[in-house]
């Protein structure tokens, strides 16, 4: 807990907070096919659940974040959970396909105005000196709440069927509670808002935020690519499902080490040094994770998970730093626009796959991790620790 504008807030709520906003999205996933046993969806139709969500909740971040960050328009991020849980959790209760689809549409509303709002308090918890850390902590709230989302599902699925999803309200109102008693109101929040973007931004301060954006979205593409092709390509080589769904958890957990690591050590070494540091030891390793086998295979797997997702937190930190007077939107443009940017790219790696080979369009993701280490080499931030001119 730190003191920032005569205010000590507490970042283990914004995190926890974090956690129950980003469990909600993979419970889509997770109900998809009880769904189709039970309605009779096609394929397509399921899968359309989970396209609205992300599309919604990718291109309306960074606009929540511009009315935030211009007009002071800010929906208090207890009630952002509160809708996102409400209409998450009524999807156990229809089997209309059009309402399903609003309702995913509605809950993504929620989630995409919780992030940018919830940036700008973190913003305010910041210095220079722990930007990194503070970030890095309310980040990996989301990384966790995306572990856990599909786990809780399945449990009340489990003992109630999908008539028990509502039950999913109970984490958010619960958390909803918390965040109203311990946050600043709507009112308070506009008014720093709209004081902190008086100050003027010109093309040139943008520039290099596009220079950004462009790498987080290549770095985005090499991980969801991996999210959804490594389980394959374990599966190839002989394991079950379930086996290759364990390593890939465990590499999940790893990026999260790998994001607190990168927090930390980014406010001592340097932001540029550390992401670059990070997209250098990723290619290695997941060389040693395709050409290996066994023990060596595995570890490579864990190195490049704690390596590849360890810039992840750090990019947002330089994004806040780079625009002080636009987090909001600055926060929407790297964890929305991006994210969802890199994600349709995980098509086209797919179409290669199906025209030449699996192992042949993994070979791509290197290329993406040197795209995205150059772009953060060539973009106009200071250097801390190596002195680059």
């Amino acid at each position: 807990m730190t003191e920032n504008s005569g205010e000590s807030i507490p970042i283990i709520w914004l995190s926890g907070a974090h956690v129950i906003s980003d469990l909600y999205l993979p419970v889509i996933t997770a109900i998809i096919p009880l769904l189709i046993s039970t309605y009779g969806f096609s394929y397509f139709l399921a899968g359309m659940l989970v396209t609205i969500y992300n599309v919604t909740s990718s291109m309306m971040q960074p606009v929540f974040g511009w009315m935030s960050d211009q007009y002071g328009i800010v929906i208090h991020i207890s009630i952002c959970l509160l809708i996102s849980a409400v209409f998450i959790s009524a999807m156990g209760l229809s089997g209309d396909i059009y309402l399903l689809l609003l309702f995913a549409a509605l809950a993504a509303l929620g989630h995409a105005a919780f992030h940018p709002n919830a940036f700008s308090i973190v913003n305010r918890l910041c210095t220079a000196e722990n930007r990194g850390k503070i970030t890095s902590l309310f980040v990996v709230g989301g990384n966790i709440g995306y572990a856990v989302g599909p786990l809780l599902a399945a449990a009340i699925i489990f003992y109630f069927g999908l008539s028990g999803l509502p039950l999913l309200v109970i984490p958010a109102l619960l958390m909803a509670v918390v965040l109203w008693r311990s946050f600043p109101t709507d009112k308070k929040m506009a008014r720093n808002t709209r004081r902190s973007s008086d100050e003027k931004f010109s093309m040139a301060t943008y520039r290099p935020i596009i220079t950004l954006f462009s790498a987080s979205t290549f770095r985005a593409w090499a991980i969801f690519s991996a999210l959804a092709f490594f389980p394959s390509f374990l599966m190839s080589r002989g394991l079950t499902l379930i086996s290759a769904d364990i390593l890939i958890s465990a590499m999940l957990l790893s990026g999260v080490a790998g994001q607190l690591a990168g927090g930390y050590l980014s406010d001592s070494i340097g932001r540029k040094e550390y992401i670059i540091a990070g997209s250098l030891l990723a290619i290695p390793a997941f060389y040693g994770f395709v050409f290996t086998s066994g023990l060596l295979s595995v570890l490579s797997l864990l190195v490049f998970g704690f390596a590849l997702w360890s810039g992840f937190a750090v990019t947002v930190a330089i994004a806040h730093e780079m625009v002080p007077g636009k987090v909001a939107f600055t926060s929407g443009l790297m964890l929305g626009v991006s994210l969802g940017a890199g994600g349709l790219g995980v098509a086209l790696l797919g179409f290669l796959a199906d025209q030449y080979s699996l192992i042949a369009a993994l070979q791509l993701l290197p290329f993406l991790i040197i795209i995205a280490g150059v772009l953060i080499y060539l973009l106009k931030y200071p250097w801390k620790t190596w002195h680059i001119s």
